[in-house]
């Protein structure tokens, strides 16, 4: 799926619970940070017509950073960032699985190709999880999936008072959320808790 779907998954995910500004960012960048093992697109670029073309592209993506190793890693990562350890640490694991999940079901090539998760690489190479059902990258479910998820983030950011936009550039997230409000109106106030 797109980096931007992943990125709204991991948000919407991160809005489950009540979590500060990093602890949100934490849980979103798990959604995303799987696609880390795409850089070697570039190099495969640049030496696709050389006597000895790099593919680190073609043969480590969906590999080096798609599997449970990497995805304990990233979880210890939250784990030691974020005030509410566990909690975050829980969160950033299901996002990225979220990920593999999107994955395995909407990524498969334009020409048929699916690339299968290796999962429990780099201790097996055996367990290569895929969908024979997988919809293609370009399909109609992840223009909708993004659509919803898109729909979502801004009706959270209408309703909350910040987006995913926070985690970049705060200032420019305030504009947007202001002129949000600007066009659909302020959120009705959620009455507070009082204690007996």
């Amino acid at each position: 799926m797109s980096p931007i779907t992943h990125c709204l998954t991991g948000w919407a995910l991160a809005h489950t619970a009540k979590l500060n500004r990093r602890e949100r960012g934490l849980v979103t960048l798990a959604a995303i940070i799987p696609d880390a093992d795409s850089a070697g697109v570039l190099v495969e670029t640049l030496t696709r017509h050389s006597a000895h073309p790099l593919l680190w592209w073609s043969q480590y993506h969906h590999v080096l950073a798609h599997n449970l190793a990497f995805a304990l890693l990233v979880a210890a990562a939250a784990f030691g960032l974020a005030r509410q350890r566990w909690k975050i640490a829980c969160l950033a694991l299901a996002s990225f699985h979220l990920h593999l999940l999107a994955d395995l079901v909407g990524a498969r090539g334009p020409d048929g190709e699916q690339w299968p998760i290796f999962y429990l690489w780099p201790f097996t190479s055996a367990c290569r999880l895929s969908w024979s059902g997988q919809w293609g990258f370009n399909a109609w479910p992840n223009f909708l999936l993004t659509a919803i998820l898109l729909s979502l983030t801004l009706y959270l950011a209408w309703r909350r008072g910040y987006s995913v936009l926070e985690l970049i550039w705060p200032r420019l997230d305030r504009v947007f959320v202001g002129a949000l409000r600007r066009r659909f109106g302020q959120p009705a106030r959620q009455p507070t808790k009082t204690a007996c």
